[in-house]
C-alpha cells in the first residue's frame, strides 16, 4: 500500500491501522511523536468536517494525504456555478427585473456562461500565482507531479467555502457586500491553511 502520512508530525507512516481478526482495528501510532498516525479514522464525518470548516490543518491531511477523495473537480465545478450564478444575478439586477422562477430564460443567458468563464478565469490565475510562489520559493517540491498533484488537490478542496454562496442564491438578492466578503476570507484562510499543512508535509 501506499505510505500514509502522520497528522500530528508530517512523518511518513506504513498504515493508518492495523485490522486484526473478527474485526479487532488498532490504530497505528506514530514512531516519531508517539500519537495516533491518523485519528480521524475513527471519528465520525460530521466531526472531520467540523475541524476543516474549523480549519485545523490535521484534519486536511486526514482527507487530502490519507483517505485520497476524489471529489475535487466536481466541487471545484459546483463552485464555480454558484459564483457564477451570483455574479449573474447582480448583472442581471442592475439592468432588469427577471422572474426568479424562469429557469428556462436562466440557462439562457449568455451572460451566465460569461460569468461562469470569469469566474473559471479567476481560479486558474490564483492557482498559477500560489504554484508561481512555491516554485520561486520551494523548487524541489514542485518539481515532482505527485506533489503538484497534491497541491492541486489541497487547494481544491480548501476552496469549499465557495458553497457558503448558495444561501444567498437562495435567498435570491437579499444578501450584504459584507457577507460575499467575508466568505472570500473564509476561503482565503482555508487555501492558507491547505497550502501550509501539505508544503510541510510533502517537503519534510
Amino acid at each position: 500500500t501506499a505510505p500514509r502520512m502522520c497528522v500530528e508530525c508530517n512523518q511518513e507512516a506504513r498504515e493508518l491501522y492495523r485490522d486484526y481478526s473478527r474485526g479487532v482495528i488498532k490504530i497505528t501510532i506514530c514512531k516519531s511523536c508517539q500519537k495516533p498516525v491518523d485519528k480521524y479514522i475513527e471519528y465520525d464525518p460530521v466531526i472531520i468536517l467540523i475541524d476543516a470548516i474549523l480549519c485545523k490543518v490535521q484534519a486536511y491531511r486526514h482527507i487530502i494525504l490519507n483517505i485520497k477523495v476524489n471529489i475535487h473537480w466536481k466541487l471545484c465545478t459546483f463552485c464555480l456555478l454558484c459564483e457564477a450564478y451570483l455574479r449573474w444575478s447582480r448583472l442581471q439586477d442592475s439592468h432588469q427585473t427577471l422572474d426568479p422562477t424562469d429557469i428556462i430564460r436562466y440557462a439562457k443567458e449568455w451572460d451566465f456562461y460569461q460569468m461562469f468563464g470569469l469566474a473559471s478565469l479567476e481560479l486558474a490565475a490564483f492557482l498559477s500565482g500560489v504554484f508561481f510562489f512555491l516554485w520561486l520559493t520551494k523548487k524541489d517540491l514542485i518539481r515532482k507531479k505527485t506533489n503538484l498533484h497534491t497541491m492541486l488537490t489541497a487547494l481544491l478542496l480548501s476552496g469549499y467555502g465557495k458553497l457558503l454562496v448558495i444561501p444567498a442564491v437562495i435567498w435570491e438578492h437579499d444578501y450584504s457586500p459584507l457577507y460575499i466578503n467575508l466568505i472570500e476570507f473564509f476561503v482565503l484562510i482555508s487555501n492558507s491553511q491547505a497550502v501550509r499543512g501539505n508544503v510541510l508535509t510533502i517537503s519534510d
